[in-house]
């Protein structure tokens, strides 16, 4: 098994691949070069924090996912950019021959796995606490596990989660509804933040395939999620 880390202006990728010349680097090169030239003539797809819809146009592979993803997510089309790169990545990945894959990008997960996996849960939440793991047992297709928090890093959120870190087949999706789940993680008591997600993630339940919220003291799963143990062994971590 083959680790590295790959950085492309503003994307790390760090990959664990069961195959090695992929020239993973060259692809992401190219579609971020694709990206970078749709934004020069279009302001508004970096800017907008609401739904785009212009899939109508001779678009590249990468700036359409992210139309479609704005458009079923209701956000921004820069919300999934990285889950995007991480879907585009593996898939390429798996056309190369790879039935294991990790990409990680910034906490935007895509992978495929022939044998168990354990996936940590990263919310600094103190009762929780970092030595949580989802559980994922081998699979022959895409998976798709992205995090977005109010707490932690950099994106724009709306909300106060802890984190709130979504399981679908596509990454780009998985990557647009943490964002718009971790949005409406709003009120006046930790309760009322998870029970106002809850009740959003529910409205996007034919897209992903489970959800873990977490805020301070309360704790909601939706869906259908991996097993969660507690370990502080983890071969990816979000």
């Amino acid at each position: 098994m083959n680790f590295q880390e790959i950085n492309v202006d503003e994307t790390h990728i760090r990959l664990t691949c069961d195959i090695s010349n992929h020239d993973l680097k060259k692809f992401i090169y190219s579609i971020r070069r694709d990206l970078k030239d749709y934004i020069l003539k279009n302001q508004d797809f970096l800017l907008s924090l609401e739904t785009l819809n212009n899939e109508n146009e001779n678009l590249s592979e990468i700036v359409l996912e992210m139309y479609k993803t704005s458009r079923i997510t209701d956000t921004g089309p820069m919300a999934c950019v990285a889950g995007t790169i991480s879907k585009m990545s593996l898939d390429y990945l798996i056309y190369k021959g790879s039935k294991y894959s990790i990409v990680e990008n910034g906490g935007d997960i895509a992978l495929i796995n022939n044998k168990t996996v354990l996936c940590g849960i990263y919310s600094n939440n103190p009762i929780l606490g970092n030595d949580i793991a989802f559980k994922l047992k081998k699979r022959k297709t895409p998976l798709g596990i992205c995090t977005s928090s109010g707490k932690i890093g950099h994106s724009i959120s709306f909300g106060s989660s802890d984190c709130v870190t979504v399981l679908a087949n596509n990454a780009s999706i998985a990557d647009g509804l943490a964002t718009r789940i971790a949005n409406d993680v709003v009120g006046n008591t930790s309760e009322d933040k998870v029970t106002n997600a809850v009740e959003t993630a529910e409205n996007y339940r034919e897209f992903f395939n489970g959800a873990l919220i977490i805020s301070d003291e309360n704790v909601a799963t939706i869906g259908r999620l991996p097993k969660i143990i507690e370990s502080n062994e983890f071969t990816v971590k979000l």
